[in-house]
């Protein structure tokens, strides 16, 4: 065949591509194969039918007594499965036409050319070249370098994990499923360990890169003139909203700043990002760092995910409750978020004469509901209650309302992590579970999940005390806990059934820090501690293979915290103390509440336990049975 016809084949196919791509406006997403994930999920739960009342487990006979029960079959956990990989509630709008986050130096195109240069090898830190030149945070990134993104490309995909690409309105835009941050890929392997944080995601630095970052200023702490100027907002917007290219170097400058995988997941106009926290849900409850998600369905961790996409990936669902959150006016805060939008359709103009929510109302895809995302707005709208922190509940139109995050909580606690991959000395393992006994760690962490399942003050704990208050302000418009019954459709219909949840007032008490509560943080569950690496909420407890102390020694210099010196920095108080110091010893990481500090229990020679000693336990800790 010659030359010139081939040629003509190949373009007419790509014509007929495109042609296909903009009418049917196609969907694509990685979602791996079994023989493709590195630990394999408990298939007790996956072969029976059961029903999840609060938390509590009933037969499917006891169950069919209770309307307020979620019916788990296999068929759910398997829907679980695909929703915590592939679906991303419509956030593609906020990410790509509101943030921009494919706008600037980061594009489609540049991830594109360095997921096609692996060759199908896969990586847990994509590197993709700019396409222009940036400063953040003070350092500028050249047009051409490449970036450490920390984004995973599973071995012999060409897409990256977690994040499905859409084509509406003929562009292409980017959303974020679960997956990004609670699956990774395999340094070894290159197989998907479903569950296991990303640990070196570089969300930061990706969120500074996108034009329009201010979007998420209220991660960020405002100066003082600025706030002053968002609580005057009255009728002038042109004189009361901030200078565009002002918030938006502050808050890159402060994303710029945040550790290889950490994300600030809570609204508070304070930067205090948590380490990604692994998805080994099972017998670990409450959820959520503090515990907040302690209530309704699976113990609460349907709330912990729907708040992810109810308010961490579009931050517009909050405007109703900007007054009581954060002391600014909603039209202040719709503009603050819209004035620089990446797409000119959202980009807000006081000039046009409009209120900021009259332009969102002209301009919203979701009508009928706060923000961009899919959302069902519950009968206690828009108050935070102990079953909606956010106001609102993610749940995508034909399906039940709260049917996919309850999905993905049965089928995350179906996950079990893979045996970590060291040599561990049997002999070591047996002398460890002694030690953990004699040094009391089993006052805390017992039972299947090694937890008690308890929220513990933070004066108590000691560890960095900000992200224990973070949920404080919600106590200014707090109500009860209500939801639709499973069954309702989403839209509800108008009359839809509600149901009253029941719930520990002194626990919702303490784990959203509400009146004179200084907030806590829950005891973790011990499983898979290898993937967990570095430790406490704040990730402070950080140490490398070669002895890099704190998170200025290993994250910020792009090194991944190895578990088996990390464990040890966390029980042993002198090594403790360097890591300490070498956190503080950053301005960067004292701004955002990083220290890795507290949770005070050694095993160490100050309290009678030899190096030896210390060493096995570390090795017990790493051993941890991979059954529920």
């Amino acid at each position: 065949m010659k030359r010139r016809t081939i040629w003509m084949i190949v373009l007419g196919l790509a014509f007929a591509g495109v042609l296909s791509v903009y009418f049917l406006e196609p969907e694509m997403a990685y979602m791996p194969a079994t023989d493709k994930v590195l630990n394999r999920p408990d298939s007790s739960e996956q072969e029976t039918t059961y029903y999840d009342l609060n938390g509590k487990t009933l037969s499917a006979k006891e169950g069919k007594q209770h309307p307020e029960a979620v019916a788990v079959t296999p068929s759910l956990i398997k829907s679980g499965r695909e929703t915590f990989y592939k679906e991303t509630f419509g956030n593609e709008v906020f990410l790509t036409d509101i943030v921009g986050l494919v706008d600037g130096p980061l594009t489609i195109p540049k991830i594109m050319k360095a997921i096609l240069q692996l060759k199908g090898k896969g990586t847990d830190n994509l590197q993709v070249e700019l396409a222009q030149t940036v400063t953040l945070g003070g350092k500028t990134y050249r047009k051409g370098s490449k970036i450490d993104t920390g984004i995973d490309v599973p071995k012999g995909s060409f897409m990256p994990l977690g994040m499905p690409v859409k084509f509406r309105e003929g562009q292409l835009k980017v959303g974020v499923s679960c997956a990004a941050c609670h699956a990774t890929v395999d340094r070894q392997t290159k197989k998907v360990v479903e569950g296991a944080a990303n640990s070196n995601l570089n969300q930061g630095l990706l969120l500074a890169m996108g034009t329009n970052s201010a979007a998420y200023f209220t991660h960020t702490q405002l100066t003082p003139r600025q706030l002053a100027g968002l609580k005057r907002y009255l009728d002038d917007p042109k004189q009361s909203l901030p200078e565009p290219k002002a918030i938006e170097k502050q808050v890159d400058q402060v994303f710029s700043k945040w550790p290889r995988g950490s994300f600030d997941s809570t609204i508070d106009l304070k930067s205090n990002p948590t380490k990604i926290p692994d998805s080994f849900t099972f017998g670990a409850h409450p959820y959520g760092w503090s515990g907040f998600a302690s209530t309704g369905p699976f113990h609460g961790l349907s709330v912990f995910s729907n708040n992810v996409h109810a308010q961490n990936s579009d931050t517009l669902t909050q405007a109703d409750a900007s007054p009581a959150l954060f002391g600014i006016p909603k039209e202040a805060y719709l503009g603050t978020i819209l004035q620089n939008a990446a797409h000119p359709r959202f980009r807000y103009r006081p000039e046009d004469g409009k209120k900021p929510s009259q332009f969102f109302a002209s301009v919203d895809p979701t009508p009928g509901t706060p923000g961009v995302n899919e959302v069902v707005v519950p009968p206690t709208f828009p108050k935070s209650t102990p079953v909606a922190p956010a106001g609102v509940l993610i749940s995508s139109p034909g399906t039940k309302v709260g049917q996919q995050n309850n999905a993905m909580a049965a089928w995350q606690n179906t996950l079990v992590p893979p045996k970590a991959p060291v040599t561990l000395d049997e002999k070591k393992v047996e002398r460890g579970r002694k030690v953990f006994r004699r040094a009391g760690c089993i006052r805390c962490h017992a039972g299947g999940a090694f937890t008690r399942n308890r929220i513990i003050p933070a004066d108590i704990v000691k560890t960095e005390p900000s992200r224990a208050q973070a949920l404080k302000k919600t106590g200014n418009r707090f109500g009860p806990p209500i939801l639709y019954r499973p069954d309702t459709p989403v839209p509800p219909p108008k009359g839809a059934r509600t149901l009253k949840v029941p719930y520990d007032s002194k626990k919702v008490r303490l784990g959203f820090a509400h009146g004179d509560s200084p907030g806590g943080y829950k005891t973790p569950s011990l499983k898979g501690l290898y993937w967990r690496a570095p430790y406490l909420h704040d990730g402070g407890v950080a140490v490398g293979l070669r002895q890099e102390k704190g998170v200025t020694g290993t994250l910020l210099k792009g090194i991944q915290p190895d578990p088996f010196k990390s464990l040890t920095a966390l029980l042993d108080k002198d090594i403790r103390q360097q890591v300490i110091q070498a956190n503080q010893d950053s301005p960067d990481l004292r701004s955002l509440h990083i220290q890795g500090i507290g949770h005070e229990y050694w095993v160490d020679d100050n309290t009678g336990f030899s190096k030896e000693e210390q060493q096995a336990l570390v090795h017990y800790l790493l051993s941890l049975p991979e059954k529920k």
